[in-house]
């Protein structure tokens, strides 16, 4: 992909929707960041150089500009500047990449070592000065023009409902008959050799356990173990890269709408399995990749002196505090978007 220089400070924008949302010319940027002083787009090349970007303006906490010449497939991140005081909640540090909580498509995983982390070792009210870059995932600009050509929810009566809970990955992953480099992914979901299996079954939905783009905890990776289940979700706009055999630049989109298309085509639903109640940052000890560093204190219940996560309802460390408006509206907006633009049947 063709590097493009983008200006140092953005020009003025939107501050709706948020996100970032792509035209024939570029991108207009905005991320709710309530108590930061400064937020920066970053754009990263293929080679791992950045450029930062500086959303200038700001309305009603959400730092927004509109930058040139930005394309589809580029990756991007954003360093959010403003107070170190986890005793008061506080997290900030522009030290750490972080992903776009609307982003539509998510390059890479985690690479486990201090890098990931806002804090210095055990001691999370010291702040690490480790930039993450390189070692955290990356967002990606898609745009969305894909052509369904006059698919549509199939609304099956409850009565004649027959769901089939499933993991994409486990699914087709030694299915004999799809072929071998599409085992394990949406567009092996999508042959024929699934779908008539599940037609022989009698299936009218397939419920997919979370194929929200997730990652591998922390304690997980240092005994050599990944996340089979998806149940640590760190990105709820984009479709779980790994299931992906068009490649994770944005091919996981169309990929995904590829697999309900096919699946509706066969009068089949599809039902995803959500988890809106925490999110793969976990604890206080847990890695800085998006929430946290963007606005902690809106984003998680915290415990009585705001430097914990006691509040932990989940048993995951964490829990989202759906009682802030605009954390509602995130989940809100996610449900909207895989309804209306992924054409998912519900959840």
């Amino acid at each position: 992909m063709t590097h493009v220089v983008p200006p140092k400070v953005a020009w003025p924008g939107t501050w709706d929707p948020l996100g970032v949302t792509a035209d024939d010319n570029g991108v207009n940027v905005a991320i709710w960041a309530e108590g930061a002083q400064r937020v920066e787009f970053c754009l990263i090349g293929d080679d791992g150089t950045e450029d930062r970007v500086e959303l200038a303006e700001s309305t009603f906490h959400v730092f927004h500009g509109y930058i040139p010449g930005i394309k589809v497939g580029a990756r991007y991140g954003f360093r959010v500047h403003g107070p170190w005081d986890p005793s008061n909640g506080l997290r900030f540090n522009p030290d750490k990449l972080l992903l776009d909580p609307y982003a539509r498509a998510i390059d890479g995983q985690i690479e486990l070592g201090p890098a990931i982390y806002g804090h210095v070792g055990l001691d999370d009210l010291a702040r690490s000065d480790v930039n993450s870059a390189g070692s955290v995932p990356l967002s990606v600009v898609v745009r969305d023009d894909f052509d369904w050509e006059g698919d549509h929810p199939l609304r099956t009566k409850w009565s004649d409902t027959v769901i089939y809970e499933m993991h994409v990955k486990g699914f087709t992953k030694q299915h004999p008959d799809i072929p071998e480099q599409l085992r394990g992914t949406y567009a092996g979901l999508a042959q024929p050799a699934a779908i008539e299996h599940l037609q022989r079954l009698g299936v009218s939905a397939v419920e997919l356990l979370p194929v929200h783009h997730f990652i591998d905890e922390s304690f997980l990776l240092e005994r050599g173990f990944t996340n089979y289940w998806g149940y640590n979700s760190i990105g709820y706009f984009a479709p779980h890269g790994a299931y992906s055999a068009a490649g994770t630049r944005g091919g996981q989109v169309r990929e995904f709408k590829e697999m309900v298309k096919a699946l509706h085509d066969a009068g089949i639903e599809v039902i995803l399995d959500v988890v809106y109640n925490h999110t793969a940052e976990g604890n206080q000890l847990g890695p800085t990749l998006s929430f946290r560093g963007i606005a902690n204190r809106p984003y998680y219940k915290l415990g009585a002196d705001d430097a914990r996560y006691y509040a932990d309802y989940t048993g995951c460390g964490n829990t989202l505090d759906a009682s802030s408006p605009k954390v509602l509206q995130l989940i809100m907006d996610s449900l909207r978007y895989w309804v209306e633009e992924m054409h998912v049947d519900g959840f």
